[in-house]
């Protein structure tokens, strides 16, 4: 059962993928809204934020990746919502397929497509300016922390894929993900906040996770901050693949 399973979800994972490398311009659409962020706040308002010790580009490189991450996993729905609106699911279950290779099929894709957006990012950074004296088992716990997190946001995208009635619709959840880092410490520290403003930034998952990953590439402690963020990366994965492989049954059914 599980060869049969690893090998629908192979041949389905290469159909997918063809998609997306006859339109390579989603990647770099997906890559081209992070990095004219992290161009602006660099140049821009870089000179006007004090990160101590810590260059601009250096502080604010982990929000960018996450908030490339967000803007891929947009893709993942709207790929989706083409498949139900296409008929294809429908032509698959008449087809000895396992159900779930469907699915995952779409997940994998969405990682390896984040993960060339994601590496695209970091060579733009590495052209202006950021640099990290981190070693491999840092660049692997930052590594394993973003692939964590496109497999929990993307297992999110999933369900608008399935549900949403229009394109507009399927992508559109991704904008308060996209939203998101900016109420964090992503780009500026947050004792510079407002009371209720720096209460939820310091207590939302970006917060945990974008300190974890800065301090890694800073070499700095970090301490029991990366066992918060591995939480809410595992606790969001959790969450929305059960929700996520209910709306399927309910729509395959």
């Amino acid at each position: 059962m599980a060869t049969h399973f690893l090998g629908d979800t192979a041949v389905l994972t290469g159909r997918t993928m063809r998609h997306v490398t006859r339109s390579m311009d989603t990647i770099i659409t997906t890559a081209i809204t992070p990095i004219a962020i992290m161009l602006l706040f660099v140049y821009v308002f870089g000179g006007a934020i004090d990160t101590g010790t810590v260059s601009y580009v250096n502080y604010m490189l982990p929000g960018i990746l996450l908030i490339t991450i967000a803007s891929g996993i947009s893709y993942t729905a709207f790929r989706l919502f083409n498949d139900m609106q296409g008929g294809i699911f429908e032509r698959f279950q008449s087809m000895p397929i396992a159900r779930s290779g469907v699915l995952w099929a779409h997940v994998l894709t969405s990682l390896v497509a984040n993960v060339i957006s994601l590496v695209v990012v970091v060579l733009v950074a590495l052209l202006m300016g950021f640099r990290s004296g981190a070693g491999v088992l840092a660049w692997l716990a930052v590594a394993g922390i973003l692939v964590l997190l496109t497999m929990a946001l993307t297992w999110i995208a999933v369900i608008p894929g399935l549900t949403a009635k229009s394109v507009e619709g399927a992508s559109a959840f991704s904008y308060p993900l996209i939203f998101l880092p900016f109420i964090s410490s992503a780009f500026v520290p947050t004792g510079s906040m407002p009371g209720p403003v720096r209460a939820f930034a310091e207590h939302q998952p970006v917060t945990s996770i974008v300190n974890t990953i800065r301090d890694l590439l800073t070499q700095q402690q970090v301490g029991t901050g990366i066992w918060t963020a591995l939480a809410w990366c595992v606790g969001i994965l959790v969450v929305a693949y059960v929700f996520a492989t209910i709306t399927y049954r309910r729509k395959v059914s």
